[in-house]
């Protein structure tokens, strides 16, 4: 799309929501700006040569800390995208009322193009330059993975930041999205796919919005289309058909697209995808070389799940989907999401689909500063609770406790039930606090304009709260 700018929908976004939100004046401008953004470029020895790389790390707000947001590794990574994304993470962490503010962090750079060893030199000595300027710390800012990082991403810069601060008791609490060896926490990897399933449950839930778009009751026998298949892309896929009865009759993939009307079988595809690195040639599903025209077929449910801005005024008019649901951050562009809205297709917005990450991070960031895992110290009291309880049923009743129930209400809960059920929570109560929010003054809103509206008053509180 020659000429969009991601930042410049972002903001047109806020606008629309400040509208209708009371501050002060200049307030406004205030939380709209990015408070700082660092730059930074930084040379490497690799391969008898000296590299030099370019990245960034906006700080979009403090008004509260730390100022949390994930670090990507992308060729195509500049500052409008970094400083677009740090604001999201403003709203959404504001929207899910997570004690963080927005930040966002990239390094302009492909992957692919660097062994195991040598990402990790450049990942070292990117640490050192944030840490060196205060742009990682557990109470300053705290990273986590993004598109091109992973939890081995996360081990390096949190070794490093230990390296560098290592009087700092809290230092495992400089990032999050970490494995479980390193002060992970069960459920991280796929609590933003986890989310996207939770939010498509609840909007199941609200017969009126359901009604409204379009579909029948409950997300059994929804035919679903998956734009990207990493780690959000695939989760969402894999939940949804696994356990809610989707039909996952498309997905697509950089080099192309994948189309089988029964549908695909997501744990397949994954396989044959990491064999492959390419969709080409996958027995199946029919390949389309066109990958991008899958969004317009027919379906229930379109789930972009990749990046920014692949809902746009040039295809938004012959999307099918009755539902929209953005995995992605910022996959529907502004004027995009005014046409959508004109032919009555349902948008759950980003700043809600995708939060997942966000708040199994804080879960995990909590984890990191208490120094105990979550459920150690009631798991086995509610055990033992729980089956005085089924002896004492048993003993009235004269009946035998069912089988199929016994493990899962006999067992206390481990750290992963309690993680998904901390996560559904927030995702149902968040869905509710939008939909009471979409009538303002007397208006109707759309969801996205009502998930902001919610999050620029919990902003708007916190600044007249320190007296801004």
């Amino acid at each position: 799309m020659t000429g969009w700018s991601f930042l410049r929908d972002v903001d047109r976004q806020f606008e629309t929501a400040a509208a209708h939100v009371p501050m002060q004046d200049g307030l406004s401008e205030k939380i709209r700006v990015c408070n700082a953004t660092y730059v930074v470029r930084f040379g490497v020895r690799l391969r008898g040569r000296m590299e030099t790389f370019s990245g960034w790390r906006a700080v979009h707000s403090t008004h509260v800390s730390p100022a949390k947001g994930g670090i990507r590794f992308s060729p195509h990574a500049d500052q409008d995208e970094v400083e677009a994304l740090a604001a999201l993470m403003t709203y959404k962490c504001a929207l899910m009322g997570l004690p963080f503010g927005g930040s966002k962090g990239a390094l302009k750079i492909d992957p692919m193009s660097w062994s195991r060893e040598e990402l990790e030199k450049i990942t070292r000595r990117f640490t050192q330059e944030l840490a060196r300027h205060n742009f990682l710390a557990p109470s300053q800012n705290v990273p986590a993975p993004d598109m091109g990082t992973n939890e081995l991403t996360m081990v390096w810069m949190t070794d490093e930041y230990r390296r560098w601060s290592p009087s700092d008791i809290n230092a495992f609490a400089c990032v999050t999205g970490k494995p479980l060896a390193a002060g992970g926490i069960e459920g991280r990897i796929e609590a933003t796919g986890r989310g996207v399933q939770f939010a498509i449950r609840e909007f199941f839930r609200h017969d009126d919005d359901v009604a409204r778009a379009g579909l029948t009751p409950g997300p059994a026998g929804k035919r679903v289309i998956v734009q990207g298949l990493g780690n959000v892309g695939y989760h969402a896929a894999k939940f949804l058909s696994e356990e809610d009865g989707c039909k996952i009759i498309a997905v697509i993939e950089h080099d192309g697209g994948l189309y089988a009307e029964q549908g695909i079988e997501i744990e397949d595809l994954k396989r044959y995808l990491q064999d492959n690195h390419s969709a080409k040639g996958y027995p199946g599903a029919d390949v389309i070389d066109d990958g991008a025209s899958l969004l317009m077929r027919d379906c229930d449910i379109l789930v972009p799940a990749a990046t920014e801005g692949v809902i746009n005024s040039e295809n938004a008019k012959r999307i099918q989907a009755k539902l929209i649901a953005e995995a992605a951050n910022g996959p529907t562009t502004f004027e995009a999401d005014r046409i959508l809205r004109s032919r009555g297709v349902a948008v759950l917005p980003d700043l809600y689909v995708n939060a997942g990450g966000v708040i199994v991070s804080y879960f995990e960031w909590v984890k990191n500063l208490t120094h105990i895992p979550f459920g150690l110290m009631e798991r086995r009291h509610h055990e033992t609770s729980h089956r005085m309880l089924a002896h004492s049923l048993e003993a009235m009743t004269g009946m035998q406790f069912p089988s199929e129930n016994a493990r899962a209400f006999l067992s206390g809960a481990r750290e992963i039930d309690l993680v998904r059920s901390g996560l559904d929570e927030m995702m149902r109560g968040a869905y509710r606090e939008i939909a009471d929010a979409r009538w303002t003054n007397g208006e109707e809103l759309d969801m996205r304009t009502a998930a902001y509206t919610i999050a620029l008053r919990r902003i708007t509180e916190a600044y007249n709260a320190i007296g801004l």
